[in-house]
């Protein structure tokens, strides 16, 4: 039976090098053209593969198993160098949800409402995206596959803020521990969203800290979704990345590259369609699926 290939792999080339007899020069060029195809970027390709001629040279070492054990040390090294640690320690803890829309940012929060449940804790999720129409319900069909609660605009078009503030209170009065608030991906310039965003902030603090602030990218849009959410990045007041839609299609080198694009640490990963297809984010295991 043929192996099956992981939908993270940086595939049958990278393979198909670790299988030869020894180091040479096409070794190299094979390296930096996998991670080239993988997003990892021109600039994050270079530093990698000079730093793995480095250690080669360093140990003497001609053999490819070799290279793609310091391949994995490395990757996982650079991964690491941010904490992935999701802060939810508060009662209740308070997540915002933001980034652009079409990014996934609805099933991400059904998904992470779900991920939290399966650990035993209780949710509710606030529909503060109040400019789309079709953005409630399709939050509430979510939240409910995910086992959530959720607080609804009283009216329609409700201010958003307003709907933050009922679900904080929501939470507070029935004891749930986790609340997540929905908000809005676009309006019709920039600062009137983070305006927006800014507005529910206060509101939410009077009543107790925001506990993250999790950034939604799609991994198929690459480093045009980074451009995209600048805004977001610059002014939200972000704690953390979810990177969406890290499936067969996708590149995995995408996620060291925002990483160390933004600062921002990935703290949770979508790789699928289902309800379940959402993990925390653990470099070592994140690696060794990547390179096999």
């Amino acid at each position: 039976m043929a192996e099956r290939s992981n939908p993270w792999s940086l595939g049958g080339a990278l393979r198909g090098m670790f299988s030869r007899k020894t180091i040479d020069d096409s070794t190299w060029q094979d390296l930096e053209d996998a991670l080239i195809v993988a997003d990892f970027g021109p600039d994050i390709t270079e530093s990698v593969v000079a730093e793995l001629r480095a250690s080669v040279d360093r140990f003497k070492t001609t053999d490819p198993e070799d290279l793609r054990r310091m391949l994995r040390e490395t990757l996982e090294e650079r991964l690491a160098k941010y904490d992935s640690t999701l802060h939810l320690t508060a009662r209740p803890a308070v997540v915002l949800v933001v980034g652009v829309n079409g990014v996934g940012k609805t099933t991400t929060i059904g998904k992470f409402a779900r991920f939290l449940v399966g650990h035993g804790r209780t949710v509710v999720v606030g529909a503060a995206d109040t400019f789309r129409a079709a953005a409630v319900e399709q939050l509430a069909t979510w939240a409910e596959r995910g086992g959530a609660s959720i607080v609804r605009p009283q009216v329609e078009r409700q201010d958003p803020a307003s709907v933050a503030f009922q679900t904080v209170e929501n939470a507070i009065n029935n004891s749930i521990e986790i609340c997540i608030i929905d908000t809005a991906g676009r309006l019709q310039t920039k600062s009137g969203l983070m305006d927006e965003l800014g507005k529910i902030r206060r509101v939410i603090e009077k009543q107790t800290e925001i506990a993250e602030v999790l950034l939604v990218l799609d991994a198929t849009t690459g480093q045009n979704g980074v451009a995209q959410a600048e805004a977001f990045i610059q002014h939200a007041g972000v704690t953390g990345l979810v990177i969406s839609k890290l499936d067969g299609s996708a590149k995995g080198g995408f996620v060291l590259a925002v990483q160390e694009r933004t600062g921002i640490p990935i703290k949770l990963v979508g790789q699928g369609e289902g309800i379940g297809d959402l993990t925390g984010f653990t470099p070592h295991v994140f690696v060794q699926q990547l390179v096999g």
